[in-house]
This record gives C-alpha cells, sequence and structure tokens, in this order.
C-alpha cells in the first residue's frame, strides 16, 4: 500500500504528468524539480512516508513551518504532480521507495517523467538530452523530438529504481537524461531540462532566465548537499551511466 498521506487540500488533479527531482549527479532533477515548485507556485500536496525514508524533519530559512524531506506539490490549473526531495535515500530503501511510489502514481492515473543526469566533460554549449520510456510513452519522445541515447546505458539510485518498476509493471512512463557535471551541482543542466523536456512535455511555460542568471548562487547554496550526496556510495546516488561500467 502506498504510504503517501494527502493533505487536506482543494485541488482536483485528472490525469496529471508527475515531475521526479530525487536528487543525483550534478542535482540536476533536485534543481529543476525545485524550481517547478517555485516558478508555478505549485501547492504542498501531499507527503511521502514509504518505508526507509530518512525520519528527519526539513525547514527553510525564515519560515518556520517543518516538513517531512519527501514531498508531493500540485497543480490543478497545469494538471501537474512534482515530486520534491530533500534528503538522499540508502541503497537499503530504493527498492521499497520505488515500489511504493510507483503504486501511488499508478493509483493517480498518472505518467511520470523520471529525471537523471549523464556525467560528461562537455565543452561550450547546450547540454544534450536524451529520452527514454517505458510502455507507449516512447511516442512523446518522438512528438517532442527527444532523441535516443547514442550509447547502451542504465540508470541507478531511485529513478533508476523507479524506472525498472515502470518497465517490470509495463506502466507508461518517461525518462529525460541531462549531459551535466560530474562533482558540482549544475544549474544548466537543469533549466534544458525543463526548457527541452518537462516544459513541452507537461504543456507549461516555464521561466528558466532565473534559474541561469542565479547559476552561481544555487551552485553554491547546493554545495553543501553535493557534498552529503558523494558520502554515499556512488552507486546509490541517482545518475545515467555507460552500460559498459557493467560489463
Amino acid at each position: 500500500m502506498a504510504q503517501i498521506h494527502t493533505r487536506d487540500v482543494d485541488v482536483d488533479l485528472e490525469s496529471p504528468t508527475l515531475v521526479e527531482g530525487f536528487p543525483g549527479v550534478g542535482l540536476v532533477g533536485k534543481i529543476a524539480t525545485d524550481h517547478l515548485v517555485d516558478e508555478l507556485e505549485l501547492e504542498y500536496y501531499a507527503s511521502v512516508d514509504c518505508t526507509g525514508l530518512p525520519r528527519i524533519g526539513v525547514y527553510r530559512g525564515g519560515d518556520q513551518q517543518a516538513r517531512p524531506p519527501v514531498r508531493l506539490y500540485a497543480s490543478e490549473e497545469h494538471d501537474l504532480l512534482a515530486l520534491q526531495s530533500d534528503a538522499p535515500i540508502s541503497s537499503q530503501a530504493v527498492s521499497n521507495v520505488a515500489e511504493c511510489i510507483t503504486g501511488w502514481i499508478v493509483d493517480q492515473n498518472a505518467t511520470p517523467i523520471y529525471l537523471s543526469g549523464l556525467p560528461a566533460e562537455r565543452e561550450e554549449g547546450r547540454p544534450n538530452i536524451y529520452g527514454i520510456g517505458t510502455g507507449a510513452s516512447i511516442e512523446t519522445l518522438e512528438r517532442h523530438d527527444i532523441a535516443a541515447p547514442p550509447e547502451d546505458g542504465v540508470v541507478t539510485g531511485p529513478t533508476g529504481a523507479l524506472i525498472n518498476r515502470a518497465a517490470q509493471r509495463e506502466l507508461d512512463s518517461l525518462g529525460v537524461v541531462v549531459e551535466c557535471s560530474r562533482q558540482f551541482p549544475d544549474p544548466e543542466a537543469a533549466s534544458v531540462l525543463l526548457e527541452d523536456a518537462i516544459g513541452p512535455i507537461a504543456d507549461v511555460e516555464i521561466d528558466v532566465g532565473e534559474l541561469v542568471e542565479r547559476a552561481e548562487e544555487i551552485r553554491e547554496k547546493r554545495e553543501q548537499f553535493a557534498q552529503q550526496m558523494q558520502a554515499i556510495a556512488q552507486d546509490e546516488s541517482s545518475q545515467a551511466q555507460p552500460l559498459r561500467m557493467y560489463q
């Protein structure tokens, strides 16, 4: 049974798109989802209480309201959900968390967009994005001109486990992979996810101007979080990797 506790809020969703923001390499999914929540003013909709998630309270500067580390935000206007996470997920908890969240996604008749970074030594220019999918979602990638990956690979961590659950159960889901920094938070790569994938697929307008302009500030603010992530074993962090690493 999915342990998602919906709050007493007046939000009516039909067949929403869900954007997943578990932290991973480059923090691209987290940065993109955090910006989406702020930019579209999504409403705090539900708390995620799957077995294995850290039992911690999260608070923000200037705000006395404490909240659980993994939350869902919603917009009735955009028929949109966003999963926001402020804590890494241990390898022991990944499978259970993926099953818990997948069950709830199915109950909501939602189509998830799973986000991951692909460590790359890129030169000047816009980071490339690639799309993968399960079920009938491949057609969505083709419709929005999101290219297939150029080589074999895997997605690890909680994002990879979510994609695994969708593939095993033949559910519709989308995975978008963006080239990003291997070591540092990458707001530029996150902005590409928003502009070239999340916005078009979810049919929403997302202004990434502030995200790009404040890239350096965001990098500094996320640096401590990124260091905490690096303290966890690498295979516990969501990222895309060439398959040859596993051969």
